[in-house]
């Protein structure tokens, strides 16, 4: 019998006696959730005091083993080329990937002149990404800025008015809109925008879907922050969880700088897990204590939840 007839011949008998053919055997690797450990620069500088530099977070973060660091915009000493190589050098020979850089920027208000300027800063922040080798954004929503100081907008639990004559479809179409202008600097650049839910329009999940959903694109993915919705965490978590792009997890050692919550790192690895997630976890040290115990506390706690 020609070999071609007999594997023909062969695999019919298989069909037909119900046994698994080669190619039924041959089933694609399920791939396990790998998630990486990372940590935030601002996690050693607070807005306040003099900034820690990010040169000795790339250090620290070398020497505690993690797999990354994401860079606060405002954190950054210069916006020099030669800076931002030195970083990306300094980066790679301690064997540390930048992940992400967090800027700040808010698409929540009427005034189109307004608009445009946290537009540009937004297109030009995602450029200096691009130059340092980082492959994501961090963005806010903006907010109504109604209530003018951030601590006493923190003491309000994270809740504004609505600016006087708008009203909240007003803010989401803002906010879609500015994102939008942002998209094809991003696809060039290859920087995915990460839209976290911090404040404003992001309080909620249902608001951070909306957003994601109406803009609709490949470039826009969501950032979940673990310490930014104050009440029943855990269920919104599991809502945004699926189209996270990025996370960063609170910790709060010393007494948080405006609150602290009693965060359930199994449990919120596991809902990570089970969406498949299979990107960073950056930890966002808030506290008041020391930035490098806290830091390797927080450390040590991410990986007892990991395991």
């Amino acid at each position: 019998m020609e070999r071609r007839d007999f594997l023909q011949s062969s695999l019919l008998t298989c069909l037909a006696a119900g046994v698994p053919s080669i190619q039924e055997k041959i089933a694609a690797p399920q791939l396990q959730p790998k998630i990486k450990l990372s940590v935030s620069s601002y996690s050693y500088w607070h807005f306040k005091g003099d900034k820690f530099p990010i040169e000795k977070v790339i250090d620290d973060a070398a020497a505690l083993g993690l797999e990354g660091i994401d860079v606060l915009h405002r954190q950054m000493e210069s916006e020099d080329n030669a800076y931002l190589q030195k970083l990306k050098k300094h980066a790679f020979v301690n064997g540390i990937a930048m992940t992400c850089l967090s800027i700040h920027q808010g698409f929540v208000t009427p005034d189109k002149e307004e608009l445009k300027k946290h537009v540009d800063h937004t297109i030009h922040c995602i450029e200096l990404a691009y130059k340092m080798g980082i492959p994501c954004l961090r963005l806010n929503t903006g907010r109504w800025n109604t209530i003018k100081s951030f601590d006493d907008l923190m003491k309000n639990r994270g809740i504004e008015p609505i600016l006087p004559g708008y009203t909240e479809d007003d803010g989401y179409k803002w906010c879609v809109d500015g994102i939008q202008q942002c998209l094809a600097k991003a696809e060039e650049c290859g920087v995915l925008l990460a839209l976290e839910n911090h404040w404003g329009l992001g309080s909620t999940p249902e608001g951070m879907l909306r957003i994601h959903d109406t803009v609709n694109s490949p470039w826009l993915g969501l950032l979940m922050d673990t310490g930014n919705f104050l009440e029943d965490p855990y269920d919104k978590l599991e809502k945004i969880a699926p189209k996270a792009s990025f996370v960063q997890a609170k910790t709060y050692y010393g007494g948080g700088e405006w609150y602290s919550l009693e965060l359930d790192y199994k449990r919120i690895i596991n809902i990570l897990k089970k969406v498949n997630y299979h990107g960073y976890v950056s930890i966002e040290f808030e506290g008041k204590e020391n930035a490098y115990s806290g830091v390797r506390k927080s450390v040590e706690l991410l990986r007892k939840a990991l395991a």
